[in-house]
């Protein structure tokens, strides 16, 4: 069983961002090779072979080949006794998926490269479809997400006092909100959580202009 753990991944990916966040926090050692998606690289043979969604991440990790960024992230949390990504008690695992779905499985699901690729080639739209289609459903998603964040379990992140897989989540969502104009002015909780998110060493070193070209 090889030690290494090498991340398959791409610099702007949020589902990507995501699983480095969780490896920086644990303070592993990992080795990044990158995927490129404008250039296709997700839909070869070699990568097909890792992943046969074609999607990026897939983390090689204790002699395995992991994929689905939340389940990595899940898997991190029980084989790790550090990891602290989930809450103790079931509803607030509860509460933490629920957060964590609302983004990666409602936002993210529809606002990857391969939905909006498809979008515009049956809309025969150009960039002025891909900034609607993303301003609309990341927008209407973080709203959803701050109203979920209106309550007594929020804390200084999304669920009490310490990062858990949420914030994996959130941050790299209003990384994206951000590159495509969304205006997230009015939606309070969730800038606040970013912007405490952000502040933290693990979010930094994931960052994707952290990691850009290297």
């Amino acid at each position: 069983m090889s030690d290494d753990i090498v991340l398959f991944d791409y610099w702007r990916s949020s589902a990507s961002y995501r699983v480095r966040i969780a490896l920086e926090s644990l303070g592993l050692a990992y080795r990044r090779e990158s995927v490129d998606l404008l250039a296709g690289a997700q839909r070869s043979a070699d990568h097909r072979a890792r992943n046969p969604q074609g999607l990026v991440p897939a983390l090689a990790i204790d002699g395995h080949m992991l994929t689905q960024s939340l389940s990595i992230i899940e898997y991190l949390a029980e084989t790790r006794p550090q990891a602290r990504f989930l809450p103790a008690d079931p509803l607030g695992r509860q509460r933490v998926r629920t957060l964590s779905y609302a983004i990666a499985m409602e936002i993210h699901a529809v606002c990857n490269t391969g939905i909006i690729g498809h979008v515009m080639e049956i809309t025969g739209g150009g960039d002025e479809v891909r900034i609607a289609w993303m301003r609309k459903f990341i927008g209407e998603g973080l709203a959803a997400v701050d109203v979920l964040l209106s309550d007594p379990a929020t804390g200084f992140f999304c669920h009490g006092d310490t990062p858990s897989m949420a914030d994996f989540c959130l941050a790299p969502q209003v990384y994206n909100a951000e590159r495509w104009g969304v205006d997230i002015a009015d939606l309070t909780q969730v800038r606040r959580i970013a912007e405490n998110c952000r502040a933290l060493p693990a979010f930094k070193a994931a960052h994707p202009e952290a990691v850009k070209g290297a």
